[in-house]
């Protein structure tokens, strides 16, 4: 029996010298995806090899929680080596007995593999997941035994319960915490010291302190890993909460879904009240606090506290109107404070070490850390805790390794059900309350959902609306109906059956949700969806007008997914068919029904159709860009002279103004239905970015002109070195033609913003390409950097090779997984001696007499 701050500190003592006889402690993962994975085989092997090899008395195995790596488990964590050992099986494990344990060597083949810094890491400080956080809710996740009460005390557990009970003043705890900052991290972020004060301003009698674990949203399991693992921090934080409000009494609500989680529970508390850490006069200080686990049946607006008081009650978990609010009427009709999981891990630790300790992280507004479920298309998912306010884009690429298979980053969906979506121009938005709220979304209890560019925003829309309306408790009509009304007309749109005025409905439908639905899940249950309207709204419309998914996900909508996403909408199916029979000339005319430009596509193009090919599930996708541009090769070989093909013309005049290959498709297709075309390029040579900005070993000048030719030859008008305002008027054109098509590009390069960079000898990637495209050779210094990564900086790159530079590094700002430029480019530019430096950003341009000298 604990009775005063001296036996926690004796209890300390004892086992860090109990544990520091060993000479390994071999943490097995016992955390719900370790256990799935069977962790317990990875365990018995352990056991049983060491009692094989008689090391049982210098390594002790441990159960212990997830320390967030969830995609990798069963995990073991060797300390004193700090080694982390991932995808662990029983031949794993008698294997780093002999060479770990013995041998005396971590088995590299077996540890985490950093997907960031492409190799594996015999140390966890190295390895980029973990590198970047900051643990305080987490903190003892995966470094404690989960069935010792005494190895919670070992890291200070209890200490600040027995510093505040000593120190005799409530007022105390609540003015730590209002310095503090701390702010729920359930979703409103209400500020806790507040919230508590409410509490302690309630008359005196029966109160309670209820912790919500009712963790519903999808995605997301930060409760169920922080019971999992440390459930003696959330039982610390309910008694300092209870003290400081004066409540006896504590409830944890908790879903049912989590039988991990509640037997963890169960048994800490069962073993704080063996040692007087709960229950009666708690350490002798005379204050008594006793609490209890109420399971629910997993309702998802059980989530909301005035439902979940109903559901602990007996009652059918519904809301209710506010006010009375709990604080002054909640649980069996008394003062309560509702606090979810992570909140109440955060106060021990603030208590301990004071509340300018816990500013130091986060933000001035929203101090601390956020423990995010990063999921969905994450190379690194799992749980993730890091200070408030870092960047939405480190978290995703430094810590989650980005994004999978080579694919694009396209939203983040925050907030789970209540909240919404955050697309690449606001990577980089920090990871805090207003900032979030800015932007129409939330941070929510913390689930942190990374989608890709195969993500159909619509049918996501459809999701949420569908988890909405089947949790809806149906309390209020315009919950009940109105989120029903919404799925119908989502699931409209997803099949192909969308009507003009169908956004504006969601719209129009949404507002009077918010305003009329009762409880705050119903009045946020629309975001999900507003916010997908307003961030890819086009999606929207294509789906409504264009019977079109560009993500090839709504399967009523395309006939497969490489015709589906193929940009110019050729029909690859088809010409694939027609090669397979040896019928290439044919396969060439079809490719041409929709693409004036075969030979260049089957040069250039970024391959989006192989990205989607289904066979790719097999082995690897059909390789349809090689096989275009030899179906383009084979038919300029093979072809017959023919006449110029000019279409029965329709009597009218179309001017196209810029001859890249926006307006020379464009001057094509209107050929072909009759229309009259001319097309003005103030260049000497039509294909814009095609005849310069494209390094002639990838795209021959020669097939170039043959293709813009063909296009000629069907009845295209191309005026060339006709600046359009000098050497002819646009009135001029407007007068004659019956219609203008603008299509001047966007040529300006990207600039970096960096000081010094008007330097001489910092020049733009397209500016030098098409120096050297149209200007022949041109003079470069023996050694050149290339900042991007980018296709125009791999070009730039290979190009100032074979000008004659002796060393060429491209410099990019995140990992070569990251880069955007075609990975078969990036694949030749390493083979001909390309270097990239990774994880940098120039500052600044230094030099002399204007002329750059150093970057730096």
């Amino acid at each position: 029996m604990i009775a005063c701050m001296t036996d926690l500190k004796k209890i300390k003592e004892e086992y860090l010298e109990k544990i520091g006889k060993y000479e390994y402690l071999a943490m097995v993962c016992y955390g719900t995806g370790c256990v799935a994975a069977n962790c317990e085989g990875v365990r018995n092997a352990l056991v049983d090899e060491l009692q094989k090899q008689n090391l049982t008395e210098k390594v002790s195995v441990i159960e212990r929680g997830c320390m967030g790596t969830c995609a990798v488990g069963p995990v073991v964590y060797i300390l004193p080596d700090e080694t982390y050992y991932t995808e662990m099986d029983a031949e794993k494990a008698r294997d780093i007995v002999a060479k770990h344990f013995i041998g005396k060597q971590p088995v590299e083949e077996y540890t985490f593999y950093d997907s960031i810094k492409c190799k594996r890491m015999t140390n966890i400080n190295e390895v980029s997941f973990f590198k970047d956080q900051v643990r305080i809710a987490l903190r003892n996740c995966g470094l404690i035994d989960v069935n010792c009460i005494n190895s919670y005390i070992s890291k200070d557990g209890y200490l600040a319960l027995a510093q505040v009970l000593e120190r005799g003043d409530r007022r105390y705890v609540i003015d730590v915490l209002k310095a503090s900052g701390l702010r729920g991290r359930g979703g409103g972020g209400f500020p806790i010291g507040i919230k508590w004060e409410a509490g302690y301003n309630a008359p005196e009698g029966q109160k309670y302190i209820i912790c919500n674990a009712d963790e519903g949203d999808p995605g997301a399991f930060m409760d169920r890993s922080v019971f999992e693992g440390d459930p003696h921090s959330v039982i610390e934080g309910m008694i300092l909460g209870g003290y400081a409000i004066g409540a006896s009494r504590g409830v944890v609500y908790i879903r049912a879904e989590y039988p991990i989680a509640i037997k963890r529970l169960e048994t800490a508390m069962e073993m704080a009240r063996q040692e007087g850490l709960l229950g009666k006069n708690i350490l002798g200080s005379g204050f008594d606090f006793d609490m209890e686990i109420r399971i629910g049946a997993g309702a998802f607006v059980c989530g909301e506290e005035t439902a979940l008081m109903n559901s602990v009650e007996g009652r059918r978990g519904e809301p209710m109107q506010k006010p009375p609010f709990p604080f002054e009427s909640g649980l069996f009709g008394k003062p309560s404070i509702i606090n979810n999981v992570e909140t109440l891990a955060n106060v021990p630790p603030i208590m301990l070490n004071g509340a300018d300790w816990f500013r130091q992280f986060g933000t001035p507004e929203s101090p601390g850390t956020k423990v995010f479920a990063l999921t969905g298309n994450i190379t690194n998912s799992g749980l993730v805790e890091v200070p408030m306010g870092m960047p939405l884009g480190d978290v995703i690429f430094d810590i989650g390794g980005g994004i999978p298979n080579g694919k694009k980053f396209k939203s983040a969906q925050t907030g789970g059900p209540s909240g919404g979506c955050i697309t690449p121009r606001k990577i980089n938005t920090p990871l805090e309350y207003d900032s979030l709220l800015a932007l129409g979304t939330m941070i929510g209890s913390g689930g942190l959902i990374i989608m890709d560019e195969d993500t159909c925003m619509v049918d996501t829309a459809r999701f949420y609306m569908e988890f909405i309306q089947d949790e809806s408790c149906g309390k209020c009509v315009a919950c009940r109906i109105g989120t029903k009304r919404m799925l119908e007309i989502l699931e409209r749109i997803t099949t192909g059956h969308g009507e003009e005025g169908d956004i504006e409905r969601l719209e129009e439908l949404a507002e009077t949700i918010q305003q009329a639905a009762m409880c705050g899940l119903g009045q946020t249950a629309p975001n999900p969806v507003l916010s997908a309207i307003e961030n890819f709204r086009e999606e929207f419309e294509e789906h409504i007008h264009k019977k079109r998914c560009r993500a090839g996900v709504c399967a009523d909508l395309f006939v497969s997914p490489c015709e589906n996403t193929c940009p110019a909408n050729v029909n690859v199916p088809g010409y694939n068919a027609l090669v397979e029979k040896g019928r290439f000339i044919d396969a060439y005319n079809l490719i041409r029904q929709e693409n004036p430009f075969p030979a260049i596509c089957g040069r250039i193009c970024t391959r989006p159709c192989e990205a989607k090919c289904r066979r790719a599930s097999l082995d690897e996708a059909v390789a349809i860009c090689d096989i275009k541009r030899f179906v383009a090769d084979y038919a300029r070989s093979h072809e017959q002279p023919t006449a110029d093909i000019i279409f029965p013309r329709n009597g009218k005049r179309v001017a196209v103004i810029g001859g890249g290959p926006g307006g020379l498709s464009c001057a094509w297709y209107l050929a072909r239905i009759g229309y009259e075309v001319n097309v003005y390029e103030s260049e000497k040579l039509a294909g814009g970015v095609l005849a310069y900005g494209i390094p002639e070993y990838r795209l021959p000048q020669e097939t170039l002109q043959y293709e813009i030719q063909k296009v000629e030859r069907e009845g295209v008008k191309i005026h060339l070195n006709t600046v359009v305002g000098k050497d002819i008027s646009f009135d001029e054109i407007r007068k004659t033609n019956d219609a203008v098509f603008i299509a001047v590009g966007t040529q300006v390069p990207q600039r970096v913003g960096c000081e010094g960079e008007d330097m001489e000898g910092v020049i733009g990637g397209l500016d030098f390409l098409k120096d050297v495209k149209l200007n022949g050779n041109r003079k470069i210094g023996q050694r050149v950097a290339v900042i991007g990564g980018g296709n125009t900086a791999i070009d730039s790159a290979r190009t100032a090779l074979r000008l004659g530079a002796k060393e060429v590094t491209i410099v990019y700002r995140r990992t070569r997984g990251a880069m955007p430029a075609d990975e078969i480019e990036i694949h030749h530019a390493l083979e001909e001696g390309v270097q990239i430096m990774e994880l940098t950003q120039p500052l600044r341009f230094v030099g002399r007499d204007n002329k750059v000298e150093q970057m730096i």
